[in-house]
């Protein structure tokens, strides 16, 4: 046998292992899925009703800042505010008194001594109630639109007019009829009730323009009415105060001229007088206290939302 023989060919039906490969197709993913893996529905949003929700939850954290407002404060807050009110309304009331008891009441030019009883009510009426309580407006006033306050300040104020205009008008006169004549405009009293009327006047003029007539253009005049209403508030607040030193060194003056050697024995009309006198100077510290008082300044605004101002 040779030794390069060629080694046997395989047998024909012998076959070579083959890879297997699954042909399978892939298996399509299923077209239902559970109700509960599917995200919600869009829902329409009503711009109104998100308003309406915003607004509810403004009024309520404004609710939650008020009820932070402690006991203390309250009662703070209320006792100052029931005092001025006491005090604007009893001084009136005790200058109706001393008219009405000891001075027999009024008349108009026909009886110049009792017309000359009108000038120290209305005078008191006009630059001390009115105006007292139109300032106090917007410290009492804290549940309100600040359009509201600012038209009742302005009632307050125009009612003030006629009875300054009317107790000035019965001083001339009552000065001018009297036999004999009585000088006008000499003394301190009479000085300091004029320079009260003319900051009065201008008070009321620039304030009507300014916080009434140019609301038409609100937009437009924003910017200078917040820059005035520092001034229009210090202003005022000095003119009350010019306001109760005239009416108490009119009384003054009033006491000594009529009462003379008796004032100084505790006559009862002296008395009176003396009173009235105090009640005007603690309503002018009351109130000094309550527009200067911070707390009472912010929380004067707090229920109500900025579009409303």
């Amino acid at each position: 046998m040779e030794s390069n023989s060629v080694s046997p060919m395989p047998e024909q039906n012998a076959q070579a292992p083959i890879a297997e490969f699954d042909k399978t197709p892939p298996t399509p993913p299923e077209d239902n899925v559970p109700l509960e893996d599917l995200p919600p529905p869009p829902t329409t949003v009503n711009i109104q009703e998100e308003k309406e929700k915003e607004a509810q939850a403004e009024g309520h954290r404004h609710y939650e800042e008020d009820n932070e407002w402690g006991c203390g404060s309250w009662f703070e807050y209320t006792l100052v505010v029931v005092l001025a009110s006491i005090l604007l309304l009893g001084s009136l009331g005790l200058t109706l008194f001393w008219v009405i008891q000891y001075k027999g009441g009024f008349a108009w030019r026909e009886d110049p001594v009792k017309q000359f009883n009108l000038h120290p009510v209305l005078m008191v009426a006009g630059f001390i109630t009115f105006s007292g309580f139109s300032i106090l407006l917007y410290r009492i006033c804290r549940c309100c639109k600040r359009i509201y306050v600012k038209l009742l300040h302005t009632v307050f104020h125009a009612l003030a007019i006629p009875c300054v205009a009317l107790g000035f008008l019965a001083v001339l006169d009552s000065h001018n009829l009297a036999q004999p004549p009585i000088p006008n405009f000499y003394s301190l009293h009479s000085w300091i009730g004029l320079a009260a009327m003319g900051l009065f006047s201008i008070q009321f003029v620039v304030g009507f323009f300014s916080f009434l007539v140019l609301l038409c253009c609100e937009g437009a005049t924003a910017g200078f009415r917040a820059a005035l209403v520092p001034i229009h508030a210090s202003f005022g607040l000095t003119t009350f105060v010019l306001a109760v030193a005239a009416a108490v060194t009119g009384l003054t003056e009033k006491a000594l001229f009529t009462l003379g050697p008796h004032y100084q024995l505790f006559h009862e009309e002296g008395i009176v007088l003396n009173t009235i006198g105090v009640s005007l100077i603690a309503l002018a510290i009351v109130v000094g206290y309550i527009l200067q008082r911070d707390e009472f300044r912010y929380r004067a605004h707090i229920l109500i939302r900025s579009g409303d101002l």
